[in-house]
């Protein structure tokens, strides 16, 4: 039963006139702001956002703060089930790739990819799995095989000739720190990422990443507020160029305050021991729509529609890959 599912890339520009194609989560960061009366205001002031950040950061040579701009792509991958019947492809996550322009030399050079992630089957685990297993344990528990699938999956997917045709290096993926775990500063500096934050108690999102093959590190750069998690797959420090690091920080960093603005465009920076919270009061709006209660009311709505599409037609041949009876290809 070999060949029985591989992995399928499409790549849509994010710029202002990007619209969510039918298969793309409606909660992503990048799908949210493209909807509404002000969708192409949103998505030109994000992206204005970012090409400020970045050059902000990359500030040598570059003494009007203007030499560099970001081109950003989505990049969605779907699993195709060689099985007949309906549900053959399902959108199985979506990320975003970097590419940096040079105005001055006009190159056009490689960024990270990864930064946002998407994930379906993500939602099934946290919106219908989890909340099932809490409520017939009778309190919240965590399965011990949680994120088992998902994890295994996303590094099947690394591993596979798809991604390594498109991709040279392993992703990085950033996201906000957690709000219940507390963060503590290092005397750890980098000169792109800045001071680093440990924390040692790992939250269920930093395990459910773990499963997929990424270990975390938390920085601050120079001119952040809060730290980022950053998730990768070998080397962060080492793998990566200066501008590449930058293009990850400056387009997830950017995301966050539009997000999250208590955390990450709050009006003071993360003191050397720090609790990020939702009920800080002293921060700045940007002048960007971004429906938050939304976002949170369809991850619910997401998660069933991996239930329905995904885990009900393709779950036993999934789980039987899994436990390694099954060699699919990439």
């Amino acid at each position: 039963m070999a060949h029985d599912f591989l992995f399928r890339i499409t790549t849509t520009r994010f710029d202002e006139d990007y619209s969510p194609s039918d298969s793309s989560r409606i909660t992503t960061n990048f799908a949210n702001l493209a909807r509404g009366e002000h969708r192409q205001e949103n998505l030109r002031n994000a992206l204005t956002m970012i090409d400020r950040r970045f050059n902000d950061l990359a500030d040598w040579d570059n003494p009007n703060r203007n030499r560099y701009t970001l081109e950003l792509e989505i990049i969605s991958v779907a699993v195709q089930f060689a099985a007949e019947g309906e549900d053959q492809e399902f959108p199985l996550l979506e990320v975003l790739d970097i590419r940096i322009v040079d105005r001055l030399t006009g190159k056009r050079s490689q960024g990270i990819v990864g930064n946002n992630f998407s994930s379906y089957v993500r939602d099934f685990d946290f919106s219908v799995r989890l909340p099932a297993a809490s409520e017939a344990a009778g309190g919240f528990t965590v399965p011990a095989d949680f994120g088992d699938l998902h994890g295994k999956l996303f590094q099947h997917f690394l591993d596979s000739d798809t991604y390594q045709e498109r991709f040279s290096v392993s992703p990085v993926i950033c996201i906000s720190v957690s709000t219940s775990k507390v963060y503590r500063r290092t005397e750890n500096h980098h000169p792109i990422l800045g001071v680093e934050y440990e924390q040692k108690d790992p939250s269920l999102t930093d395990e459910y990443f773990g499963k997929m093959g990424l270990s975390v590190r938390y920085f601050m750069p120079r001119g952040s507020v809060a730290p980022l998690a950053f998730y990768f797959r070998g080397d962060l420090l080492g793998d990566y160029t200066n501008l590449q690091l930058i293009g990850t920080i400056s387009t997830m960093e950017t995301f966050q305050k539009i997000y999250r603005p208590e955390i990450y465009n709050a009006n003071s920076a993360a003191a050397s021991v720090y609790q990020p919270t939702l009920d800080q009061q002293d921060y700045s709006v940007t002048k960007i729509a971004y429906d938050r209660d939304e976002r949170s009311r369809l991850a619910a709505e997401q998660g069933k529609y991996a239930d329905e599409h995904l885990m009900k037609p393709h779950g036993d041949l999934l789980e039987r890959w899994a436990a390694g009876s099954l060699v699919p290809v990439g």
